[in-house]
C-alpha cells in the first residue's frame, strides 16, 4: 500500500497492527503523544495534563511544533527504555497507549508511518518556519510521502516563495 499525507488514521491504525511486539521501540525510546493522547493517559494515571507533563513527559521540538514525550530511562547511553514499558508486564498504559506507539512499526511501511505521523503531527501547513524546515530535511534527503513537497504543503507558488526566501516570518 502507497501511504500519503491524507491516509486516514484507520488505515494507518490498521497497517499498525502488523506490529510483532519486539519491544524495541519501548526499549530504545518513546512515541511522540498528541493533545489527544496526553489527556486520555493522564485521565488513566489520575494525573492533571500539566502533572503529566512535569512529572512524566519532556517536550520535543520538530519543525517548530512542540509535544511531548514520555521520559526514558538512559542508563548512560544516548536512548532508553520508556518510562511506561516494564520489561515483565510491557506497556503500562497499554490501555490508553498514544498513536504513534499504536502506529510504530518495523515492517515495510514503517518508515512511511513515521513520516506521516510527522507530515500530520509536527509540520504545519500555516506556519512558515515549519515550512522551511521541513523544505530543509527534504533537501538532505529526508524521507518523503505523497502529500508532502512543499508545493503540496503550501500550493500557492507565490505565498511559498516568499515563505522560502524569509519575506513572511510569521
Amino acid at each position: 500500500m502507497k501511504i500519503s499525507k491524507k491516509t486516514t488514521i484507520a488505515e494507518i491504525l490498521r497497517l499498525g497492527d502488523s506490529c510483532k511486539r519486539c519491544n524495541k521501540c519501548c526499549t530504545y525510546g518513546t512515541g511522540f503523544l498528541t493533545k489527544a493522547d496526553i489527556h486520555r493517559i493522564a485521565r488513566h494515571l489520575k494525573l492533571t495534563e500539566a502533572g503529566l507533563k512535569k512529572t512524566c513527559l519532556e517536550p520535543v521540538t520538530k519543525f517548530n511544533t512542540t509535544l511531548y514525550r514520555p521520559l526514558s530511562v538512559k542508563n548512560k547511553k544516548p536512548y532508553g527504555t520508556c518510562m511506561f514499558f516494564n520489561a515483565s508486564k510491557g506497556c503500562t498504559i497499554h490501555k490508553v497507549k498514544p498513536l504513534h506507539c499504536r502506529i510504530s512499526t518495523c515492517d515495510e511501511n514503517g518508515e512511511e508511518i513515521s513520516v506521516w505521523f510527522h507530515l500530520n503531527y509536527f509540520v504545519n501547513p500555516t506556519d512558515p518556519e515549519s515550512i522551511r524546515q521541513w523544505k530543509l530535511y527534504l533537501d538532505s534527503e529526508g524521507k518523503n510521502i505523497p502529500g508532502g513537497t512543499v508545493e503540496e504543503l503550501v500550493p500557492d507558488k507565490k505565498i511559498l516563495k516568499k515563505i522560502l526566501n524569509y519575506e513572511v516570518l510569521k
